[in-house]
Order: structure tokens, then C-alpha cells, then sequence
């Protein structure tokens, strides 16, 4: 769901197997957390966010984006509202 509060999942599906990451940024640019960085297997998949940055603790209100590096090249950005 988006705006969301206090967590929210994102789901994608990969063609085929490979290393794939996927990052939470702020607004400016600012790297929040990295939810997958990993081989993962072709199909659907799923990585919740919870609202915490790399050392766990709760970001603040506002628009982040996250983006989805996938085998073969493929990117995505998605855009996420965490509202308190």
C-alpha cells in the first residue's frame, strides 16, 4: 500500500536467476538501506521495508524511492510514502 506506515512490501518478478539488489533512497538521493543483494531465481519475489535505515533506526516522514537492479540489465524505481 502506498502511503504506508508502518511497513510495506514491495514484489517484483525476475526472467531468470541472477544477482539482484534492491535499495531504499531518500528524496535527495541519499542511500537508505539495501533489502536485497543476493542470486535470486527467476519468478516472483518479495522484500519488505520497514521504515529503518541500515543501522535500524526509523527514517522520518516523507517520499522515497527504491530501485530494482535485476540480471540482464533491468531496472526499476518505484516510489514509496511513509506517513507517521
Amino acid at each position: 500500500p502506498n502511503p504506508f506506515n508502518p511497513m510495506t512490501t514491495i514484489e517484483f518478478s525476475l526472467a531468470r536467476e541472477g544477482t539482484t539488489r534492491l535499495d531504499v533512497f531518500a528524496l535527495d538521493g541519499r542511500h537508505v538501506r539495501t533489502l536485497k543483494d543476493e542470486i535470486l531465481s527467476g519468478g516472483t519475489h518479495r522484500a519488505t521495508w520497514d521504515g529503518t535505515d541500515a543501522t535500524g533506526r526509523r527514517v522520518a516522514s516523507g517520499t522515497y524511492f527504491y530501485r530494482l537492479t535485476a540480471p540482464g540489465g533491468f531496472e526499476d524505481t518505484g516510489r514509496m510514502v511513509l506517513v507517521k
